[in-house]
C-alpha cells in the first residue's frame, strides 16, 4: 500500500488510523503511547518504549502492513518508572 495519496489509495489519515488500531491491538506491541505520523511519503513513529525489542517490534508491525513504506522509526526507549510508596486514604 503506497504512503502518499494517489486516486484509489487510501488517505493519510485513514492509514494512520489503522496504524495506530494495529499497534495497540496487535499483542507484539500493544502501545497505546506511540504516534504515527506521515510526512510526505514517510511513516513515522514517535513516542516512548520500555526497551529497544519493543522499538523494533512497532517498526517490524508497520512494515508488514506497508511493506514498500519508508518507515522512520523516532520512538525513545524509556526507563519504566517504578511506583511510588502507597498512599492511604482515610
Amino acid at each position: 500500500m503506497p504512503v502518499t495519496h494517489e486516486p484509489g489509495s487510501t488517505p493519510p489519515q485513514y492509514l494512520v488510523a489503522r496504524l495506530r488500531r494495529a499497534l495497540a491491538e496487535d499483542p507484539r506491541t500493544a502501545e497505546l503511547g506511540v504516534q504515527v505520523h506521515i510526512r510526505g511519503s514517510v511513516v513515522v513513529l514517535d513516542g516512548e518504549v520500555t526497551s529497544a525489542e519493543r522499538k523494533q517490534r512497532l517498526e517490524d508491525a508497520v512494515r508488514e502492513l506497508v511493506p514498500d513504506a519508508a518507515i522512520h522509526n523516532e520512538v525513545r526507549v524509556g526507563t519504566p518508572v517504578q511506583p511510588g510508596p502507597s498512599e492511604e486514604l482515610r
